[in-house]
């Protein structure tokens, strides 16, 4: 009996302890999905889903890359083959935009199946320069599509904004790796 408590107890108390410790991440992270019954009564889900998505871009940073991150993203990109690059995502179906090296450049597509599968070009560059000084001037929030005014990302499909897109994190994550992706 002694050696079953032993063993229990201790569990026991580590679930606790990792149960206090994902409370206390999440309410510090300050996003969290809107309640129905507190937050928005007599909203649909739907309409709750799309309130999210509002507090969501709002938390989205809009400070410019500034040239030397996409600088480092592209000397990464020319490390990969064509047919390769940034996928932030590998699962199956839609998993967001990626950057994807070409024969002639870069180019910006929407990237299925773990990156296996690639769409049309969105837009491509076919130097350094451009790149550097398209990205340069980009920001979480102009990349998520929620920004009107950006010609290459602005969608009016809530679905795809700031659905699995490029973020400073992750254009940083995939220059800073030993080998490419």
């Amino acid at each position: 009996m002694r050696a079953l408590a032993a063993t229990i107890i201790p569990l026991i108390s580590a679930a606790i302890i990792v149960g206090l410790i994902a409370t206390l991440l999440v309410s510090k992270s300050g996003a969290r999905m809107p309640n129905a019954d507190e937050d928005a009564p007599g909203q649909s889900g739907e309409e709750r889903v799309r309130a999210y998505g509002l507090v969501l871009r709002d938390q989205l940073d809009r400070t410019a890359f500034g040239p030397e991150l996409p600088r480092m993203v592209w000397r990464k990109l020319m490390t990969c083959p064509p047919g390769e690059g940034l996928v932030r995502e590998f699962h199956r179906d839609f998993c967001g935009q990626g950057l994807i090296r070409t024969q002639d450049g870069v180019k910006l597509c929407d990237i299925f199946d773990g990156g296996h599968n690639t769409g049309d070009a969105i837009t491509s560059w076919p130097s350094e320069e451009a790149f550097v000084g398209f990205f340069a001037a980009q920001s979480d929030h102009s990349c998520s599509g929620w920004d009107e005014t950006s010609a290459v990302f602005a969608t009016q499909d809530e679905w795809y904004r700031n659905n699995q897109r490029l973020t400073r994190e992750g254009l940083r994550v995939f220059a800073a790796a030993l080998k490419p992706r």
